[in-house]
């Protein structure tokens, strides 16, 4: 609805300036009171958090004053006003015995109801406290959305929302949306994966650099050129049937310049000061540092990402709250398996701890994972849930984005082998010693790559064999693997970073293209058998309970040559990477603990079995999982 631009001050002002009888006739020509929003739209009844804010944005309604009709299980507690005189914040108390219904609000002025919504509350689903998150079990699929396949060509250009359509320009829109997500989601269960991880869907009504959903305009709004929120709610629906849970990828650290509230904020404290302009130092160490400066770390945390990216003041206590709760609402209402955390030491730290209690109290079972972009392990280990941090921090993180051990591994495999211990492949088997700083290290998320690194095709100087070596560990170690679209495919990129080239689009995600990665046609052999080869790697993956969630014991590497074991109860594996470029002979007496009497194995891709004698001749350059009989 469209807010009139007469407020209640100003016509209040104009009535003490011409007299009773005036302000009468003022009040009574003026437009009724309206309400633009409230967020978040809709609530659900039996939540663990008894506690709800609403925030109500209208034209001059700070001036109101709030009641609730009477409805059982649900009293008001109070309202807040804020510096601006366009908001009013509600809190209501929800008790465990209320039931779904609508909810009556009356806003009301000298004693005379102005407005009255209503309030929906819903039922919850079936299970929804219970629901439960991703983990080493599961093998979780990152797309961009505006990359991946256009389904529905009519939403591609919305004037009303600019940054027009350009497939030729990597920085522009290209026009993927859910509705083509949803046509491939069998594609993305037959190659293995269990998991969806879509860059932000959120509304962003910026002028440029819209696509990658990480400039939010709207907390509430799916963007209109990906769909709906009805068809969000659909799709992960439809996942679920087809065994693929869906993760979203949220930015509590920043909002767009486009967003609503930069041109009214509900408070002057709202957004860390943008003027004049001060970015962050991008310094992440200076959260955990005990040396640094406390202007370094201030400015850290509340500079700004970007001039595109104003930065949240995640102190201010409405705030704070309207986060938390944006979070749940999307969890509830989309029917989530967890959340992907943008940016995230870049919020205030006792903020980050606040949320991420609030969110695992509510679903104890959920997996969220956040982003801290650093190569020390000790920066990252930092944020998880059951680390003793020597500054007494606690968090409720249960995962990070492991990017020490992705950057090790691609170290590992592009660097020679030589002697040393932190040569080459022993560059990953010291790496694992990092794990003694996670509490949980099979749920830390490892990558070959994402949408802020380049192609891991290229960085391994497009050599397959490298590809499936890398492959092969991410599914195989101790972690929740992942993978970026289109790496079953090859994809390349230039070395440096170009963030519109690495997120270039899915072939065959568009009519007309020469390729198809969803069909095989037009594909390059060697596409196709990597594509092949990963599927069968990720569809065993399904069943190997080692690798979900047995134990891990690894040899220091030998003469180009990695050895690790996965095992349970129930199953053994091998994992053998061999760097050298001819055939090479494995002995294997030094493995007798593990092997543990075993006599053959079966390789997971080929099928092949393979006698366990003296030694194992290893084909050159190759990965091999081998299930131990």
């Amino acid at each position: 609805m469209t807010i009139k631009k007469t407020t209640l001050l100003a016509a209040a002002l104009l009535g003490l300036a011409m007299g009773p009888a005036s302000a009468q006739s003022a009040q009574s020509a003026q437009p009724a009171q309206q309400l633009e929003r409230i967020e978040p739209a809709n609530w659900w009844v039996g939540m663990m958090n008894q506690r709800l804010q609403l925030m109500l944005h209208g034209q001059g309604i700070a001036e109101l004053k709030a009641r609730l009709r009477p409805y059982a299980g649900v009293r008001m507690l109070g309202s807040q006003r804020s510096d601006s005189p366009n908001y009013l914040f509600l809190d209501l108390e929800i008790q465990p015995g209320a039931r779904p219904g609508s909810l009556q609000l009356e806003l009301q002025r000298a004693g005379k109801t102005v407005l009255s919504p209503a309030y929906p509350l819903w039922a919850r689903a079936p299970g929804s406290a219970r629901r439960q998150g991703f983990g080493p079990r599961d093998a979780i699929y990152l797309v961009v959305p505006d990359r991946f396949a256009n389904g529905e060509p009519r939403n591609d250009q919305l004037d009303a929302l600019g940054d027009r359509l350009d497939r030729g320009n990597p920085s522009a829109r290209h026009g993927g949306d859910l509705a083509g997500l949803a046509q491939h989601l069998d594609y993305i269960a037959a190659m293995g994966f269990t998991q969806v991880w879509p860059t932000p869907l959120l509304e962003n009504k910026q002028p440029e650099l819209s696509y990658h959903g990480y400039s939010p305009t709207d907390l509430y709004r799916i963007d209109p050129r990906f769909g709906s929120n009805e068809d969000y709610r659909q799709l992960v629906a439809r996942a679920k049937a087809l065994g693929l849970g869906f993760i979203q990828d949220i930015v509590p650290n920043h909002i767009g310049s486009g967003h609503w509230w930069m041109q009214d904020p509900p408070s002057r404290d709202w957004v860390n000061p943008g003027q004049p302009y001060l970015e962050t130092n991008h310094r992440h160490s200076t959260v955990q540092d005990p040396y640094a400066a406390a202007s370094d770390r201030q400015r850290f945390q509340d500079g700004w990402f970007v001039p595109s990216m104003p930065d949240l003041n995640q102190r201010q206590p409405l705030l704070a709250t309207y986060l938390v709760q944006n979070a749940v609402w999307w969890i509830e209402y989309a029917g989530l398996s967890g959340l992907r955390v943008d940016t995230y030491p870049y919020s205030d730290k006792a903020f980050l701890a606040r949320w991420s209690a609030a969110i695992m109290a509510e679903y104890p079972g959920l997996t969220m994972v956040g982003e801290e972009m650093s190569d020390n392990p000790l920066m990252v280990a930092h944020w998880l849930k059951g680390r003793r941090n020597a500054d007494g921090y606690v968090s409720a993180m249960p995962s990070m984005m492991d990017f020490p051990l992705h950057g090790r591994l691609r170290d590992a495999l592009t660097e020679p082998e030589g002697r040393g211990y932190g040569v080459g492949l022993g560059k990953l088997y010291e790496a694992m010693m990092n794990d003694a700083l996670y509490p949980e290290p099979a749920r830390m998320v490892l990558f070959e790559g994402n949408h802020d690194t380049n192609r891991i095709f290229s960085a391994l100087g497009e050599d397959e064999a490298l590809m499936r070596m890398a492959a092969t560990v991410i599914a195989t170690t101790r972690r929740t693997p992942q993978f970026f679209y289109g790496t079953e495919l090859l994809m390349k990129s230039p070395l440096e970073r170009d963030d519109g080239v690495v997120r270039s689009d899915f072939a065959g995600g568009w009519a007309g293209d020469a390729s198809n990665g969803f069909s095989g046609a037009g594909l390059a052999p060697a596409q196709r058998e990597f594509q092949a080869w990963l599927r069968r790697l990720l569809n065993w993956r399904k069943t190997a309970s080692a690798v979900h969630g047995g134990s891990l014991v690894h040899y220091n590497p030998l003469d180009g040559v990695y050895v690790y074991f996965r095992a349970d109860a129930r199953q053994r594996v091998m994992v053998v990477l061999n760097k050298n470029k001819t055939e090479t002979p494995l002995a294997l007496a030094r493995f007798a603990e593990s092997l543990a009497g075993r006599t053959h194995a079966v390789d997971v891709i080929s099928g092949q079995r393979h006698e366990l004698g003296s030694s194992l001749n290893l084909p050159p350059r190759s990965s091999l999982v081998l299930e131990l009989q």
